[in-house]
């Protein structure tokens, strides 16, 4: 039974039809990991913990940069450099006096398992669809509902997968997209507000879930597009000759997109790029991001041919001489790499970009 305090301050969601006393009981006895504290983490996670949600666990390997804040609401400036954890943990215990626990690691198919053993429920708010595909696994093998959501530039999906029963994320996406296919935060940039809409509706199905209210999200998904405001909910079912069991996930899958480049026969490591540069060998280095992120970092020498311009500026580059491509994570360079080569010319790209140049070669260049 909540105590008088925890009455008066969950007075307005108590008096819901549906939840009352018993309902807020199952909200304080409630474990919920969630995973990501950025875009849609700063959503979600605020609102559970007000909500009275009585333990939140948060995954995120990751720091707070600057260019985090325009949408990570949970993190400040003065968390720059900072685990996202950490400073998520913080916040969370302004707002309310459940209990928080971190797990400053990535989800990875070696711990996920250990992760996730003792919670109630799962919440995916990852920017990758291997995450995706692991948290829909995870959470089928553990018995447990998975909320997930996704966003990217205007819009952004939410749906939710029950235990034992409906469909899962693998019925909507039988094959894991191309990450080349698919553009990053980094790369198309989100709308902040868009975040807080799809987090939104993210821990709307996690307190009906809880509560026991309402009509899960299970078997549909709800798009957002900001730029029309509109809302679309797109049906689908369970495919019926797949095996129930989860599908393993491919070796790569629970390994940052970077480590996967790395493995590429076509790329080129930062440090190995480094060691190119210093012994003088002849090679021409193309930036093929857009010149707003040069302007904020660049590898000295190099020439800056966005990829979108870059098959109507091939013939300023040398056919004779070695070609190395990068952008800021090594996806669009790799895109890169194929219109290079279609042309003849010998490429490579740089894996991970010069996100990876910062982290492993030159901390001062700055990272965004």
């Amino acid at each position: 039974m909540p105590s008088a305090p925890d009455r008066a301050r969950f007075a307005r969601q108590i008096t819901l039809p549906g939840v009352g006393l018993s309902g807020q009981e199952r909200l304080a006895s409630a474990r919920v990991l969630v995973i990501g504290a950025g875009g849609l983490g700063s959503a979600v996670l605020p609102t559970l913990a007000a909500a009275g949600v009585g333990t939140l666990g948060v995954v995120d390997d990751d720091v707070v940069e600057v260019s985090n804040l325009h949408r990570q609401t949970l993190h400040t400036a003065a968390d720059v450099g900072r685990r996202k954890v950490d400073s998520a943990a913080d916040r969370l215990h302004g707002i309310a006096s459940g209990a928080v626990t971190t797990h400053a690691v990535r989800l990875t198919a070696a711990n996920a398992a250990e992760l996730v053993a003792g919670y109630d429920l799962l919440v995916d708010g990852s920017d990758n669809f291997a995450t995706r595909y692991l948290a829909n696994d995870t959470a089928r093998a553990a018995g447990i509902p998975l909320v997930w959501g996704a966003i990217s530039q205007y819009g952004g999906h939410v749906g939710v997968v029950l235990p034992a029963e409906g469909p899962d994320y693998r019925d909507l996406f039988p094959v894991e997209p191309d990450p080349s296919s698919v553009l990053t935060c980094a790369e198309g940039g989100v709308l902040p507000s868009v975040c807080g809409v799809v987090g939104g509706l993210m821990a709307t199905e996690v307190l009906k879930l809880l509560a026991g209210l309402g009509r899960p999200l299970s078997g549909r998904v709800t798009s957002y597009d900001a730029l029309t405001g509109r809302f679309r909910e797109v049906a689908f079912r369970a495919d019926p000759d797949r095996d129930a069991a989860p599908s393993p996930l491919p070796a790569s899958a629970s390994r940052p997109q970077e480590d996967r480049m790395t493995a590429n026969a076509d790329g080129i490591t930062a440090p190995e790029l480094e060691r190119l540069l210093a012994d003088g060998e002849p090679v021409q280095l193309v930036d093929v991001r857009e010149p707003w992120e040069a302007e904020i970092a660049a590898i000295p020498g190099s020439q800056l041919l966005p990829l979108g311009s870059l098959p109507s500026t091939l013939d300023t580059l040398d056919p004779e001489v070695p070609v190395i491509a990068y952008c800021h994570h090594g996806v669009r360079s790799e895109r890169a790499l194929h219109i290079l080569r279609s042309a003849g010319l010998d490429a490579r790209h740089m894996e991970g970009g010069i996100d990876a140049w910062s982290r492993s070669v030159a901390p001062e260049t700055p990272r965004y």
